[in-house]
């Protein structure tokens, strides 16, 4: 399995202070059954930003000690990317980095809102043959308040990652309720962990797999771990169009 947003690079964001505590996070995920790790440091954030050069020397240093004590996991870079007014600009130059070096760019919406420019940035993007990925759209207060916002931004050819530990219930019983109808909406098309640390923040990566299964969403979770696996060989993701069942039910748990 795939975990394409993760912070497990020590001492550059939010995530683990320490490379003792990397390597602690990297166990448990290999014990969760992840083979691979797209690491997604912040970038352009109000309160963090990891160059480019910075995330490919800490994961090249991650590598060596994970080689040096043979454990079966793979680090690929990726960066978590604030959107502003000069993100493409930054793809383009090449500042910016995609998930894994593909087409596909995990995009930060700031927690409270959607900027006025964000249909611009996402089509911008797009004109780069590049896709973004919104990050965990079921934290963001605008769209907690109005689900037809992530709906209108898929439109334009966004897609959105739904977070492990929402669908487990570590945010709370409401962020849990609206990332299970974002899932039964289609309006999400990757799965990661957003680990930032053993404790406060760690993977639940399976267990929020459990509470789909749990609620007999079988085939969402095998599409999800298959689009996880095509963002890494940078093939087209599975989408699928909000069905009139799923749009009517999800429209009457949130309405």
């Amino acid at each position: 399995m795939i975990d394409m947003h993760a912070h497990i690079l020590s001492g550059v964001d939010d995530g683990p202070e320490t490379l003792s505590e990397s390597l602690e996070l990297i166990e448990v995920a290999i014990a969760e059954g992840i083979t691979d790790i797209i690491a997604t440091p912040h970038a352009y954030n109000p309160h963090y930003n990891v160059p480019k050069q910075v995330v490919l020397e800490k994961i090249k240093l991650l590598s060596k000690e994970i080689k040096k004590r043979d454990l079966a996991i793979q680090l690929h870079a990726g960066q978590e990317i604030r959107i502003q007014e000069s993100t493409i600009e930054k793809l383009h130059s090449g500042e910016a980095l995609t998930l894994a070096n593909s087409k596909y760019v995990l995009l930060e919406l700031p927690s409270s809102g959607i900027p006025a420019y964000t249909v611009q940035i996402i089509q911008g993007i797009l004109n780069l043959n590049k896709v973004p990925i919104i990050a965990h759209p079921e934290r963001n207060r605008a769209i907690a308040e109005k689900p037809s916002r992530l709906e209108r931004l898929v439109s334009h050819g966004a897609l959105s990652q739904v977070t492990a530990g929402s669908l487990a219930g570590h945010f709370g019983k409401s962020v849990q309720r609206l990332s299970l109808q974002l899932v039964e909406a289609n309006l999400v098309h990757a799965y990661g962990s957003d680990v930032h640390n053993a404790v406060k923040r760690p993977f639940l990566y399976g267990k929020g797999l459990d509470f789909l299964e749990k609620h007999k969403h079988h085939d969402q979770v095998d599409i999800l771990l298959e689009n996880n696996a095509r963002i890494l060989t940078n093939e087209d993701l599975i989408l699928l169009e909000p069905g009139i069942v799923e749009c009517k039910k999800w429209w009457h748990l949130i309405g």
